[in-house]
């Protein structure tokens, strides 16, 4: 079993005009395999700077995190990421864009070829391996990226607002695939989302963030990932009175959260 564990995080922005600002104060988070950990909160809580940290694209102002107690300095093969634009290169086809990081580390290539096509069968594209990746959706596209990530079977997945960018239809379609990865691969899941009913249904764990400085504010167990892998039908889940309810309470508290229009600082 891997643990990440997030200690006393802080992130401070040193401004153009000698002012400094405070994105994440004192965030502590700690978790296992098989946690599905999604963070929400409105815009500005940091949410963002807490997954670069973790990847390791950041460095923080003060605390730590550590993956099975090796600290992070830097980006590791240990930590996949999936990005809010799948970043994938238009040049290569599907399974050449799976395959990248693999060649880089000198994998050979029928071993990698066999790698990425078990990779792109868990997101339903092996149909799709040797199509240019301009010639695919984009929701093909997030797939496959999520697929690249996985190809190096990294401990943490860490996906940054990955379906954002989709029609309500194909982003509900890989939120379902997303749960069913989770579910088959057991790895740790750091999601970010702006969509309260996506946190709700995909998150073991919910954390919700205060306004800057970021800070964990609230945390919730969740079962309804586990329910849509029961019943295979995430519309139930999502018009179950459970399921409501819970939701009604997590935009009521990113509400009272909010600063009020036209306050200022420290009002």
């Amino acid at each position: 079993m891997s643990t990440l564990e997030i200690k006393n995080l802080s992130v401070n922005y040193a401004g153009s005009n000698g002012q400094s600002t405070l994105a994440l104060s004192d965030v502590n988070l700690r978790m296992n395999t098989g946690d599905f950990v999604v963070a929400l909160g409105a815009s500005g809580c940091g949410k963002t700077t807490l997954l670069s940290c973790i990847a390791g694209f950041m460095q923080p102002s003060e605390g730590t995190i550590s993956l099975d107690g090796k600290p992070v300095y830097g980006p590791g093969a240990e930590r996949g990421v999936v990005f809010q634009k799948h970043a994938l290169m238009p040049w290569l086809s599907v399974i050449e864009n799976v395959e990248f990081g693999l060649k880089m580390r000198g994998m050979g290539k029928a071993e990698r070829h066999a790698l990425a096509i078990e990779k792109l069968k868990l997101v339903q594209l092996e149909k799709y391996a040797d199509y240019p990746i301009y010639q695919i959706s984009g929701g093909m596209q997030q797939r496959a990226g999520v697929a690249r990530a996985l190809a190096s079977d990294p401990a943490v997945m860490l996906m940054d607002e990955p379906l954002g960018a989709l029609d309500a239809l194909t982003r509900a379609h890989i939120q379902d695939l997303i749960v069913e990865l989770w579910w088959q691969t057991k790895k740790m899941f750091f999601f970010i989302t702006h969509s309260v009913e996506e946190a709700l249904f995909l998150a073991t764990d919910l954390i919700v963030m205060t306004p800057s400085p970021g800070r964990i504010e609230h945390r919730f167990k969740l079962d309804f990932s586990k329910q849509f892998i029961e019943c295979k039908d995430s519309r139930k889940v999502k018009a179950s009175p459970e399921f409501i309810a819970m939701r009604e309470k997590v935009l009521s508290l990113i509400h009272d959260g909010q600063p009020e229009v036209g306050a200022k600082d420290g009002e």
